[in-house]
């Protein structure tokens, strides 16, 4: 059996805020909100890791030639 392919961050995060608003909403059977709370707990691990790798990219990028990461504050519109 193949594995199944990970969802991209930006579909992750909507199928995670359509979940979100699912619970929200308040008329889901006891059963069924569970698994949409099981299924929202998954994606929010996988957005919250894709997140942390995202962070040590940009890191690992931003490091100087000394190895020496400093921190600036981002300015948009540099």
């Amino acid at each position: 059996m193949a594995a199944k392919a990970k969802p991209t961050f930006e579909k992750a995060l909507s199928e995670l805020e359509a979940i979100v608003k699912a619970l929200e909403a308040g008329d889901l059977p006891l059963e069924k909100a569970l698994e949409k709370f099981e299924a929202g707990i998954r994606l929010s691990r996988y957005c919250g890791e894709k997140l942390d790798e995202a962070e040590r990219r940009v890191t690992l990028l931003m490091a100087n030639e000394k190895d020496e990461v400093t921190e600036m504050p981002f300015d948009p519109e540099s």
